[in-house]
């Protein structure tokens, strides 16, 4: 399955995932490329949409490649890469520092994306947790980690596209993970789509103004 862009891949998502209470369930997008993904599954089965702010930590000289992830947060969250900061004989307080850099970044998109908006609250609900796909999980391991910690009810992981080993550890962390395509072949998330172009600052936030305006159904 080659989806034709992110929108295409959030309403197929939208019509896998299984019944959901709009008034107990929250989807939260990985910014940025999750969150047109994840607008798709908001309009398709009205239910609000949060962010879970999280950065890939790249590795030196291979900005591409996860070294780990940090959520930010009054106690910043990070997630390493152990296997790979081993070979690389790279210690996990360096790995917490190249985290602690990307802070101030983090700090911008959520004052950009978010800036006085109310954020829905999470205990008790069940959590969408949805990016436009995943490679070595760094960013969606940290994000899950996270948000288990804001105690809800039941974590579901929803992608267009994984490696089956990277899912298998996503499994772990969640109560459910559905990702619709699993190549045996994995290379890059951007081989599932025709048209993986970067998702822009600018995107975001209309997409995230366009789900708070009320439909005409709730304007009567």
């Amino acid at each position: 399955m080659i989806f034709k862009n992110r929108k295409e891949a959030g309403q197929r998502l939208a019509q896998a995932l299984p019944p959901l209470d709009p008034e107990n369930t929250v989807v939260i997008a990985l910014p940025r490329g999750g969150v047109p993904v994840a607008a798709e599954i908001c309009r398709a089965r009205g239910l609000p949409l949060d962010l879970v702010f999280v950065r890939k930590i790249g590795t030196p000289g291979h900005a591409e490649l996860a070294l780990g992830a940090i959520v930010d947060g009054p106690d910043p969250l990070v997630e390493v890469n152990h296997p790979l900061a081993r070979n690389l004989g790279i210690g996990e307080k360096e790995v917490a520092e190249m985290g602690r850099a990307l802070l101030p970044e983090i700090a911008r998109r959520r004052s950009a994306y978010l800036g006085d908006k109310a954020q829905p609250a999470l205990s008790g609900k069940t959590l969408v947790v949805v990016d436009d796909g995943v490679a070595t999980g760094a960013t969606l391991r940290a994000s899950l980690r996270a948000l288990r910690a804001r105690k809800p009810k039941r974590l579901i992981v929803a992608l267009p596209i994984g490696p089956e080993d990277s899912l298998q550890e996503l499994r772990a962390l969640a109560d459910e993970v559905i990702c619709l395509e699993t190549p045996a072949r994995f290379y890059a998330v951007g081989q599932g789509y025709r048209d993986f172009s970067q998702t822009s600052d600018a995107e975001v936030m209309r997409l995230i103004d366009d789900l708070a305006r009320p439909t005409p159904d709730q304007n009567g």
